[in-house]
């Protein structure tokens, strides 16, 4: 069961956006989406409060980017059991990880989340060890016992070339260890740090300020890794308050936001799209959050 309400309105709003998408020059497009979107009804709401929709919402996608929303999140744990020492190194990566993207600061962070290290290949008992340090995150992750969690994969860096020595065989031969994840998954994590229902709510506070974007075309001109230009938030109304997450690389372009206009309540919309041509599409993202963005209930007729 999902974590929101299924809306058959918002279903039937969300089959009207992907055929006027698929029919504006993107043959084939839904094998290459997942989609999770959600509305809530109050300002502030609680988490398992909102009504919602999706495309193939719990199929395990390469997340890129995306990724370090859960480990900043984990993180927190780490801190709230005294697992890792707080410090300004570590408040420095973090933030470089959400708000800038950094793959060296995701390095450090998964580092001293599993107690490893990057290297040559290691092999018996020294290899077993590691590799199940660099499964902790996984290991939380199941504990919380969510079902959008049950198949997901968080236990690899993120990288610019790619991956050498130890981490490398730890991707395995097909590249089977890699991270997965859902936009189920996603969205649920994001709504948790969005409603202050994941570790505490001061760390959810901490977290939702490293998410926050500007929409400001000035600011954006200025920051060209803005993941707002070429994602969900380019789609939004002047004046949208903006968290999110974005992931980009040759085979992918994602986006997890939770975003709100004055006076409204907020959504949450989670879209994978997979593929070089996906990857490619600056328009895509922000054409589907258009389009979702300004549903209301009242709208209903118009489907």
């Amino acid at each position: 069961m999902a974590f929101y309400r299924p809306d058959p309105a918002m279903a039937a709003r969300l089959e009207t956006a992907l055929d006027a998408l698929d029919a504006d020059g993107r043959p084939g497009l839904r094998n290459s989406l997942a989609i999770t979107w959600v509305r809530y009804d109050d300002a502030v709401p609680e988490a398992g409060q909102g009504s919602g929709a999706s495309w193939n919402q719990d199929r395990i996608l390469y997340p890129a980017s995306v990724v370090k929303l859960f480990y900043a999140v984990a993180v927190e744990q780490w801190l709230q059991r005294d697992l890792i020492q707080d410090g300004d190194e570590l408040r420095r990566a973090v933030r470089d990880m959400i708000a800038d993207s950094s793959n060296d600061a995701t390095g450090l962070v998964v580092d001293l989340l599993t107690g490893t290290t990057s290297g040559p290949v290691l092999h018996g008992e020294r290899w077993e060890l590691w590799t199940q340090q660099r499964r902790l995150i996984n290991a939380w992750l199941q504990s919380l016992a969510w079902p959008e969690l049950e198949a997901v994969n968080c236990c690899q860096k993120t990288w610019g070339d790619g991956p050498y020595g130890r981490d490398k065989m730890f991707y395995a031969a097909d590249n089977s260890n890699r991270n997965g994840l859902s936009t189920a998954a996603t969205a649920r994590m994001l709504e948790a740090v969005m409603t202050g229902s994941v570790v505490s709510p001061p760390a959810c506070r901490r977290l939702q300020a490293l998410l926050h974007r500007s929409l400001d075309q000035q600011q954006r001109r200025a920051d060209p890794e803005n993941q707002v230009d070429g994602f969900l938030g380019d789609g939004l109304p002047e004046g949208t308050q903006l968290w999110s997450k974005a992931g980009w690389m040759s085979q992918a372009r994602h986006d997890a936001a939770w975003f709100q206009g004055s006076d409204q309540p907020p959504m949450l919309l989670v879209v994978y799209s997979n593929g070089p041509d996906r990857a490619r599409d600056e328009t895509l993202l922000p054409e589907l959050a258009k389009a979702l963005s300004s549903y209301t209930n009242d709208e209903d007729e118009v489907l």
